[in-house]
Order: structure tokens, then sequence, then C-alpha cells
């Protein structure tokens, strides 16, 4: 009786709609199966993550109030006063540092596997801008609950960017809203947090999505160099997609572990007349720029430290996304070639920065 309801809905849309590419992704679409297969679910679960934000982001927002006044004391009614809704909110901290960490793991595993060469060159680039946007939406949203930690650490963190030479004091106002961290500063992060920030990550995510169902999965050069006879394959649909299933029911039950036996502490209210508290550091994924521009010198010849520095991240930022684009040259015999020499050195940099920054060196 099922199975007949379902087939007579498909009916009725094929009839209207061709049903043929969808049924080609969900029945024809193979998968690799190779030594580096694991990495392919990393995008799966970065999109699950984002899938939990946003659910867990419009609960929040039922009960919201963006406002100097209002913000702080809407975030403790939501945990002490909605049901479930302190969970509620741990589950979207969580989640978004969780997003951000596969993010990372999903890019760098693309990069070691050589995932972005031709003809992925404009998947890659997507991938970073989606992977930008992840770190602006946690900034952005740091600052919306109003309390002591975010106001600080928002009044340093745009205080960077008003470093910048030429545009820097503009930005920081425009950022801003006012000279200083306001009211006006948290109605902005909020606009840039719920609506400017989710149609830009739609809409790239959307054409990363299309590019990758496009091309289809990476082919590593060992599994490349194999004879068609040797190369294996599993179905998209239902092998895939169960396991991929399968890992998002793993990551949900680490997220929900987390938002119980770790909660997020509201803190103490934003207050502009009381010191910053010692120590304010921004969340784990902006520590290792954080830590490096504590070790520039103030200045360097005639240009400021910090000015300097944000410059070689800016340019560093610039050459990774276009890497897909840069010659490099290959060692025939060498053990580790070296963009892969290059990738580690990357990944090491940003792991021991961020332990110094924990650290306190």
């Amino acid at each position: 009786m099922l199975k007949n309801s379902f087939s007579k809905i498909e009916s009725w849309l094929d009839e209207r709609y061709n049903l043929n590419p969808v049924r080609n992704l969900l029945y024809h679409k193979k998968v690799p199966t190779h030594k580096h297969s694991f990495w392919y679910y990393m995008g799966g679960i970065t999109l699950f993550l984002f899938c939990v934000q946003v659910l867990t982001g419009i609960m929040l927002l039922i009960y919201y109030k963006p406002g100097e006044d209002s913000a702080y004391e809407s975030v403790r009614f939501i945990v002490t006063e909605v049901r479930f809704g302190w969970l509620i909110r741990n589950v979207h901290s969580w989640s978004a540092n969780l997003m951000i960490f596969f993010a990372f793991v999903h890019m760098f595993s693309a990069f070691f596997t050589k995932a972005f060469k031709k003809p992925r060159e404009l998947t890659w680039v997507t991938g970073f801008i989606l992977l930008l946007l992840a770190m602006a939406f946690g900034f952005s949203g740091y600052l919306l609950p109003w309390n002591e930690l975010a106001f600080f650490a928002t009044k340093v963190g745009t205080d960077i960017v008003g470093v910048l030479p030429f545009i820097g004091e503009d930005l920081r106002e425009i950022l801003r809203g006012s000279e200083d961290v306001t009211g006006a500063t948290l109605t902005r992060f909020f606009g840039i947090h719920v609506a400017v920030l989710p149609l830009i990550f739609n809409v790239f995510l959307i054409i990363h999505l299309l590019f990758v169902q496009r091309q289809g999965m990476h082919e590593p050069e060992h599994f490349q160099k194999l004879s068609e006879e040797k190369k294996k394959f599993i179905p998209f649909f239902p092998n895939f997609a169960l396991r991929d299933a399968l890992l998002w029911l793993i990551v949900f039950n680490i997220l929900i572990f987390l938002a119980l036996f770790f909660p997020w502490d509201l803190g103490l209210k934003a207050d502009p007349f009381t010191p910053a508290p010692q120590g304010i550091k921004p969340e784990w994924y902006f520590m290792f720029m954080f830590q490096t521009l504590k070790y520039i010198p103030s200045h360097i010849l005639f240009i400021e430290g910090e000015v300097l520095g944000i410059f070689i991240f800016f340019i560093a930022g610039l050459i990774w996304m276009l890497v897909p684009f840069i010659k490099f040259k290959e060692r025939a015999k060498a053990k580790i070639q070296p963009l892969t020499l290059i990738g580690i050195l990357i990944v090491a940099f940003i792991v021991l920065m961020t332990i110094l920054t924990y650290l306190g060196l």
C-alpha cells in the first residue's frame, strides 16, 4: 500500500519535472574506494553541521532580542527559562566550532590528496571561500550574547581590522557602527550573522555542491594509474549515503555529549566601563594568527608590525586560494613532494601557534 502510494507520487512528479537526473544521481553515481576514501566524508560532515547550525539558529532566533539592553537578558532567558533552551544554545555553539574544525580537515585532506588540481580548481576556490565565511560566522556570532568576554574580544578583533592601511579605520567604523563597540555594533553583527552571511554562504555552497556533483569524487593519482579492472567503486546510493549518514549520527552523538558535559558559560553582561579581563583570546580558529601577531615586533623598519603581519596573512591566504593555478615542479624521486612539504609545514605552524596561545607563551 505504502509502496504504491510512493510510486504514484513519483509518477506524478516524473510526468511534470522529469526525475531522470535525480535517478541518475541516486542509482548511477559511483564513488571510488581506496586507502584515502575516508576523507570523502569530511565534506558531508561539514554540511551536516551547517544544517545543525541553521536549525538551532532558527530556534534561538525565536527568543533572541538584539540590543544593548536586551541581548544578554534574552540569552539568559533562553538558557534558564526556555525548555531545553540551554541545550539548543550549547549545540549551536559546539556545532559552530566543529563545523569549522571539519572544514579545515576537509580542506587539508583535499590539499594532500591533490583534489584541487585540474579540473577542480573552482571547487577548491569556492570551498576556501566557504571556510572564510564560516570563520566570519563565528566572529559575528561571538558578540551576540553581549557578555563581557565577547565584548572585549570583538573590540580587539575590530581594532586589528583598524590597523589596515588606507581602509582600516573606515572598515572598523563600518563594522562597529561608531568609533567604539556599542549597541550599534551588536545590531550590525546580528544583521551580518543572520542575513548577510547566510545569503552569501548559501550561494557559494550551492555552487560548490554543483561542482562536486558535476565532476564527481576526485580520484587520487595512485588510483588513476590502476587498470579499469582493478579500480573499485561503490554506489553513491544507498552504500555511500548510508555510510555518510552513520558518520553524521556519530558526530551528532559527539555533539550532544559536548553540549551536555561541556556547556558554554554565559558569563557577565558586557560593561564598556569595566577594564578588560586578563588573557582575552579569540576563538581557537583565529589563535594562530593572534599568536603570530604577538611575536611580530611593534615596528619593522618603517612598517607597523601588526600591519605587516596582517598583510602577510592576506597574501598567504590569497596564494593558498589560488594554489590550483600555480605551477609546482614535482621531483620524480622525492619521497615528499615540495607542495606536500609546504602543506605539512602550514599545518604544523597552525597547530604550534594555537598550542602556544593556550599555554600563554
